[in-house]
């Protein structure tokens, strides 16, 4: 008899719900703040995912016997440490290693430092010698906001006008607050680009299937950057061949590198990988499972998640069966009209009854029995099957299944992937 407290409110964390229930043992599942669309699969508490104490009050009053904290913020804010304090076994990285993600000029001065091998790149804390090295950079160029931002602190200029502007904007208007007190001025990398969640317990490193996300909000990688609008697992420019290489230069000396530093890090660590003709390089680190990446990977997990979760804190991971499905999966974002700038909430979703993809909610909330849109990517339809062909094809079948206005989603998500594949 188990009760699981899940922290975070987003199709992520639906993601993991759903994965969490089939343990027979899971009597009942706490979503913190969760969403009106999860409420059949968890019960949807209104804490916000931040509120430390309030999240701790919860735990100790409900004995809970499992949190899984997801999003980055209380991540890093150390939430894990908050729970673990009053005796809340959790799943997640501690403040202190969280910062792998929290603080972009940490996780590249740690690369540097152990030789992981990552783009070229400068640290200012001041916006006039930025601007005075940017003067010389080649274009195109990235600019980063070191401290957390929505994933929306990173940008890449085309042009010495756009990184001028990209250094005021998080400098000088402050635009993500005091994550911007520092930038991270990069060389621009080019080549596939795949993202890596592994389970590790500070020892062991066990990576899930490769991913690659589709960040830009509109077809061909046009438009802004988003939360991600789409996913697909396995991503084919991940060879065994790559995987091994990037376990040799990159996961195990980054875990390796993080106990060195006094940072153990326990629990999901996620590589976004750049495979360039130089060999594979870390775009970035986060502290947690990806968001849409998780709703392509945790379907396609075998194993009971729980049992995983728990060695990741125990230490015994390596004793612990991690298997994964052959199969592939693609998951298609739909979102609201207008995302990732303005868009309206409040339309009534609907959701057909003989829905054959799992439908994770993210921006929604419940009313009188209706779920309505609350959030610029609503949710997110991902189906498995044998191939990836058959996924991708699978998943844009059961996209009209669901529907609300103005909803709009991306026609080519694994179109990339599946070229390759040819």
């Amino acid at each position: 008899m188990m009760k699981i407290m899940v922290i975070g409110g987003g199709g992520r964390e639906h993601a993991v719900i759903q994965k969490l229930k089939e343990n027979k043992a899971v009597t009942a599942i706490f979503a913190l703040p969760g969403n009106g669309g999860m409420a059949q699969d968890a019960q949807c508490v209104n804490i916000a995912a931040k509120d430390i104490d309030g999240c701790v009050a919860f735990a100790v009053e409900n004995r809970i016997d499992f949190a899984v904290v997801t999003p980055d913020d209380p991540l890093v804010l150390g939430m894990v440490d908050a729970l673990e304090a009053a005796g809340i076994p959790c799943f997640g990285p501690d403040a202190k290693a969280a910062v792998i993600e929290g603080s972009k000029v940490f996780s590249k001065n740690l690369m540097k430092k152990y030789h992981i091998p990552t783009a070229g790149y400068a640290v200012f804390s001041d916006s006039a010698a930025a601007l005075s090295y940017l003067k010389d950079a080649k274009v195109p160029v990235v600019i980063k906001a070191d401290g957390l931002a929505l994933g929306k602190g990173v940008m890449i200029a085309e042009t010495h006008a756009q990184a001028a502007a990209a250094i005021r904007t998080i400098m000088e208007d402050k635009k993500f607050g005091t994550s911007g007190n520092q930038v991270v001025i990069e060389e621009y990398l080019t080549g596939p680009e795949v993202s890596v969640l592994s389970f590790t317990d500070g020892k062991t490193v066990i990576p899930m299937v490769s991913s690659m996300d589709h960040k830009r909000a509109l077809d061909g990688d046009k438009g802004l950057n988003t939360g991600g609008m789409g996913a697909v697992a396995p991503n084919p420019f991940y060879t065994p061949e790559m995987a091994a290489r990037c376990m040799e230069e990159i996961f195990l000396p980054t875990v390796a590198a993080m106990n060195a530093e006094g940072r153990p890090f326990k629990g999901c660590l996620y590589f976004g990988l750049m495979l360039t003709e130089d060999g594979p390089k870390v775009i970035e680190y986060n502290c947690r499972f990806g968001d849409p990446e998780a709703q392509v990977v945790l379907p396609l997990l075998e194993s009971d998640l729980l049992a995983v979760m728990q060695a990741c804190r125990a230490g015994t991971l390596a004793h612990t069966p991690v298997k994964f499905s052959d199969g592939a999966a693609c998951c298609v974002v739909v979102a609201a009209q207008g995302y990732p700038q303005h868009y309206e909430k409040g339309a009534e979703i609907q959701v057909m009854p003989d829905m054959k993809a799992a439908v994770y909610m993210a921006g929604v909330r419940k009313e009188s029995g209706r779920l309505l849109t609350n959030g610029g990517r609503v949710l997110g339809v991902t189906a498995t099957a044998p191939t990836l062909t058959e996924a991708v094809k699978a998943a844009y079948e059961e996209v009209p299944k669901v529907s609300f206005a103005d909803a709009y989603c991306r026609r080519d998500i694994g179109a990339r992937a599946l070229c390759a594949l040819q």
